[in-house]
């Protein structure tokens, strides 16, 4: 397996997997940002999808090179850590002006409504880690057959709670912003809520289900 690092800057390194994305990879990224954090010349470790970040004081290149080399090296026994999320099933409206790209997607994969919502609904995702938005789930598990690419161009509005695609991977967005994801539904479900002692529904390492109420044409 080839693995990258990656010097981006004086005070940032990159650790990059190949191709393709796995839980296996990520469960690896968890373990690894668990053991990098306590070095010392580390600030601040970011996960990403199957991906690291690593923001260190400013650093000489050399000194940087040998930083490098020590988490090159921590590579080599491959550490893995299982985390035993929750596990939450979200509720979606399909379809209709919940879901506007459901049809065109469907039809473009020559598929039936029908079927891209049981294919999306019948899987069991996990949360490979958060980001975008406070509260937005990146998630691994998405079927193959529901592949499909982002809008060339991105929507200015997204409504809060849409339920979509981009790529390979599936997520909820939990407020309204910009956004270029194909929409197939809605959900009432709140993912971030400052009221609450922890405010994300979801975090790293849980697992979920979406559920049709029903399906708009």
């Amino acid at each position: 397996m080839e693995i990258q690092w990656q010097i981006c800057s004086e005070t940032n390194l990159a650790l990059f997997f190949p191709k393709p994305v796995t839980l296996d990879k990520q469960r690896q990224c968890w373990a690894l940002a668990d053991i990098i954090k306590k070095m010392p010349e580390v600030i601040e470790v970011v996960i990403g999808m199957n991906t690291l970040s690593v923001f260190t004081v400013s650093l000489t290149l050399t000194e940087l090179r040998n930083v490098e080399q020590a988490l090159s090296e921590l590579l080599n026994d491959m550490p893995s850590k299982t985390i035993e999320g929750k596990h939450v099933e979200i509720p979606v409206h399909y379809g209709g002006k919940y879901g506007p790209d459901l049809a065109a997607m469907s039809n473009d994969l020559n598929l039936s409504v029908e079927d891209v919502v049981n294919l999306h609904t019948e899987a069991t995702y996990t949360v490979y880690f958060i980001g975008f938005q406070p509260g937005f789930p990146y998630l691994g598990g998405l079927s193959e057959s529901l592949y499909f690419p982002r809008h060339a161009i991105p929507r200015t509005q997204v409504p809060a709670g849409s339920v979509g695609i981009g790529g390979e991977q599936t997520g909820v967005y939990p407020f309204e912003s910009p956004g270029g994801w194909q929409l197939l539904g809605q959900t009432d479900t709140s993912l971030f809520d400052l009221t609450k002692d922890s405010p994300t529904l979801l975090n790293a390492g849980d697992t979920l289900k979406f559920t049709a109420i029903d399906i708009h044409e």
